[in-house]
């Protein structure tokens, strides 16, 4: 059986027009008729604010390079990333184990649990 499909109207298909979110015109700059732009629904005008930009991050080419504190910063970071790892792969271990020993169970054996005996 299938289902009906609905007929396509004119008014399904249309080409929407993108309008960019900044103003038409610069703050500070006036139309063709010399006015400043003005938003509708706003009685004072606040400055937009502006996007934030990585020249807060740039430093001068005269100042040195923290060679130290960049290799301590690289160091921990690798540290951290062998713990996570270290701790991801024993927890997979353990969750592999678990399943195994769940496995055994549910097929009704008795001898599921390992029995460690330590050498002599």
């Amino acid at each position: 059986m299938k289902t009906p499909r609905p007929i396509p109207s004119e008014d399904e298909h249309r080409v929407l027009i993108f309008r960019p979110r900044t103003p038409l015109h610069p703050q500070g700059q006036s139309n063709e008729r010399g006015q400043q732009p003005r938003r509708k629904g706003v009685e004072h005008e606040q400055e937009p604010q502006v996007a934030n930009d990585l020249t807060r991050y740039e430093r001068d080419r005269d100042e040195p390079d923290d060679f130290r504190h960049r290799m301590l910063a690289n160091v921990a970071g690798f540290a951290f990333t062998v713990a996570l790892t270290a701790i991801g792969i024993w927890l997979a271990m353990s969750i592999a184990d678990l399943r195994k020993t769940q496995d055994c169970v549910q097929m009704g054996r008795r001898d599921c649990a390992g029995i460690f005996v330590p050498k002599n």
